[in-house]
């Protein structure tokens, strides 16, 4: 059975690099009427098409169709839509208190004007698009379910718990995008590797992961080695392999999955997935759990290496991957 559960309907910023992006995965799921590509009726189809998208927003039916059209061209049977935590105004307290966003300090200034622009949302009407939306994708032989990927820092699990315990959720996402209040995966703040001790920038990082998965919030945790992103590496293998070892032994000691990730392999600079062929062959030998994830942003992002990740695993030897519905897991064998 083909899934994909870490799917996102959009992030921004807003920018015309954002609308050429949105223009050119619409006209890749949706032909033109009339004449064809390159004439002027096709480039005022385009901005029609763009101008609704804007107006309607990505909870809108047709944005979220898109994604059923793909899934159902890829043969697709589950596909798990969430949306990053720092996307709902709600949430607004919880990354004041847990990010740099000091306007005095370079990176502060950054990461201020970027949750600006990205923290535009209400929670509530993205549950009630997914919710709404469920039985007309299973009308078309595609079960729809409802996901959120919630930042996970240290102490602040109560109010996570809190943002969390409204809402219906067939799955949660624990990940790990910031280190000490830094961003590490936003490319206007990468140049902070160069001047970074990296070993103890992946100490600090992947104690941040265990804590993560020993928390007890998450059905699964994402890219667990994700801080790569920029191609920023420990050399030493002696290290990385025993936090490898804590992070798969971490998994299978609370019940806790993970996912093998294509997104840092496709659209940043490490071109690989999450995790690392190394990592991946210690989470398998340790009976870790596996879904797998796209991590798309856009329609036709969806599914992206999903089934030749998928004969990864079974060639390695993992016979089973998890989804789930209402926080407990379902198990669906490797064809």
């Amino acid at each position: 059975m083909t899934i994909d559960y870490h799917v996102h309907l959009e992030e921004g910023p807003y920018s015309f690099r954002w609308l050429e992006r949105t223009s050119r995965a619409i006209t890749s799921l949706v032909q033109p009427k009339g004449k064809g590509t390159g004439f002027k009726e096709n480039m005022i189809w385009q901005v029609d098409l763009l101008k609704t998208r804007v107006n309607e927003g990505c909870y809108s039916d047709d944005w979220l169709d898109l994604y059923l059209i793909k899934a159902k061209q890829l043969g697709l049977k589950e596909v798990g839509i969430v949306d990053h935590l720092y996307r709902f105004k709600e949430c607004k307290a919880y990354f004041h208190k847990n990010i740099n966003l000091n306007e005095d300090d370079p990176i502060g200034k950054v990461q201020a004007d970027w949750l600006d622009k990205v923290m535009t949302e209400d929670m509530g009407a993205f549950v009630e698009a997914i919710v709404q939306a469920k039985d007309r994708w299973r009308k078309e032989g595609v079960e729809l379910r409802l996901g959120m990927e919630a930042d996970y820092f240290a102490g602040s699990e109560e109010e996570l718990t809190q943002l969390l315990g409204k809402h219906p959720w067939d799955f949660v996402i624990g990940s790990v995008h910031f280190v000490e209040g830094w961003g590490f995966d936003n490319p206007e703040t990468a140049y902070a590797f160069e001047s970074l001790d990296l070993k103890g920038l992946y100490e600090r990082f992947f104690t941040t992961v265990e804590q993560a998965i020993c928390s007890g919030l998450f059905d699964f945790v994402a890219h667990l080695d994700n801080l790569k992103v920029f191609d920023f590496k420990v050399k030493d293998e002696v290290f990385t392999g025993n936090w490898y070892e804590r992070i798969a032994s971490a998994l299978v000691e609370t019940n806790t999955a993970t996912e093998v990730n294509a997104g840092l392999y496709y659209r940043y600079p490490v071109r690989e997935i999450c995790p690392s062929p190394e990592f991946l062959q210690i989470l398998i030998a340790k009976g870790v759990e596996f879904t797998m994830s796209s991590d798309a942003h856009f329609p036709d992002d969806l599914g992206r290496y999903i089934i030749r990740n998928t004969e990864l695993l079974k060639e390695l030897g993992v016979e089973k991957l998890v989804a789930f519905h209402s926080r407990e897991k379902v198990y669906h064998p490797i064809s």
